[in-house]
């Protein structure tokens, strides 16, 4: 025990007496370190946001649309000769014996709202649908109510609004009954959702108008009309999907080896999305990692090897009053392993400081996972190890005789 905290106390010395060779030569561990630690907390933070709030809709839902998040594989001419849903599809899907109810909707962005006194900055989502929306996308109205079948079918102009867009209209006054122009016509509120929070810094939800889908056609038209589906129970979701699958193949006339001209969108698939991005950011950072351990490393072998050569004299001494080749060993090695140690601490130290600033600045979800701090701390550890154990057995070879003839 007296043996190994002696090692140690050589170690650190030897790293307070050169501080400035010494970080210049932990420089690569320290990006190395600090790049897993500050991407493992974005993408950890990423990932928790993504199971909280991308997960649009409901329970046992899932939804048909005319485009897939991303062109893929196919050209904008392919995409846009796509057919669009019909509110015959609607009603055609509906009639399936998995599926328990389903809702139309659109949407247009980037909309102002106002009233007399005060107007939104242009980036309002407007969104519609049939009254089943509220359901089958697990939209939570806390005050005030959705608008009903009558008011749907009347194609009445109320709407169900964000709480931030209902701050930014009334900020002191109650929003239920209260009018506002949107696209140059007199919207009437009646109810306010509850608030979500919005992804990677946006409002999302919270900054929304909700309408009716025959208020909303007038004003925008037909944008890109969806189906969202609510199955019968979570047993008969996948049942429900190749219902709609099948039915929509004969409605659009495909022949059996032609693909889906339409794509099923659910929670899942948007969670498999995201891991499929975040599993090649994640191998990128790692790639940056191993690159900077490795500049870092061929530092620390560069070093210790100086080391071993300006301290040549004192190894010989240390031998010849009878000091191990294992001790010898043993000191150079862990003088290696404190030092990029060392800089694995100052890396994961910068990391979570990154991760932090992220979250506080510019409002990224950051949450920074005990095994990525643990991984770098031992990624650092195991490059002071394997490049420095070459030196430490240097060292240990010596000849005490010809060490102790050197100046």
């Amino acid at each position: 025990m007296m043996a190994l905290l002696d090692t140690l106390r050589l170690a650190f010395g030897t790293f307070v007496s050169n501080p400035l060779r010494s970080f210049l030569t932990l420089l690569g561990i320290v990006i190395g370190a600090t790049t897993v630690v500050s991407m493992m907390g974005l993408i950890e933070g990423l990932r928790n946001q993504v199971n909280e709030n991308l997960s649009e809709l409901g329970a046992n839902c899932f939804q048909v649309q005319r485009l897939p998040f991303g062109a893929g594989n196919l050209s904008l001419a392919e995409l846009s000769r796509r057919p669009r849903f019909t509110h015959e599809d609607l009603e055609a899907i509906r009639e399936l014996p998995s599926v328990l109810t389903a809702a139309g909707e659109d949407s247009q962005g980037g909309q102002k709202a106002s009233t007399p006194l005060r107007e939104s900055r242009a980036n309002v989502g407007v969104w519609s649908g049939t009254p089943e929306y509220f359901q089958t996308n697990s939209v939570v109205v806390a005050h005030g109510r959705a608008f009903t079948q009558t008011e749907y079918l009347d194609g009445r102009r109320v709407a169900v609004i964000g709480p931030d867009l209902a701050e930014t209209l009334w900020p002191s006054l109650d929003p239920l009954g209260q009018s506002f122009r949107l696209k140059g016509r007199n919207f009437i509120v009646v109810g306010v959702l509850k608030r979500k929070g919005g992804f990677l810094g946006g409002s999302g939800q919270d900054n929304q108008v909700m309408t009716p889908l025959t208020a909303f056609r007038p004003l925008f038209g037909v944008r890109d009309f969806r189906v969202s589906i609510q199955a019968t129970s979570a047993e008969v979701v996948k049942r429900a999907q190749d219902e709609v699958t099948v039915l929509m193949r004969r409605r659009h006339n495909l022949k059996p080896l032609e693909p889906d001209d339409f794509f099923v969108f659910s929670n899942e698939s948007s969670t498999e999305m995201f891991n499929n991005i975040s599993q090649v950011i994640s191998v990128a950072s790692f790639g940056v990692c191993l690159l900077s351990l490795l500049v870092g490393g061929i530092g620390i072998l560069n070093i210790m090897l100086v080391a071993v050569t300006e301290r040549t004299r004192e190894i010989g001494i240390r031998k010849a009053l009878g000091a191990k080749k294992r001790r010898i060993l043993a000191q150079f090695a862990t003088e290696a392993v404190v030092l990029s140690l060392a800089g694995g601490l100052l890396g994961v130290a910068l990391g979570v400081g990154l991760a932090h600033l992220a979250r506080w600045v510019l409002g990224l979800p950051t949450e920074v996972p005990g095994w990525a701090i643990g991984l770098s701390l031992a990624m650092s550890s195991g490059v002071g190890l394997g490049f420095g154990i070459y030196p430490a057995a240097r060292a240990a070879k010596l000849d005490p005789v010809e060490a102790m003839r050197t100046e």
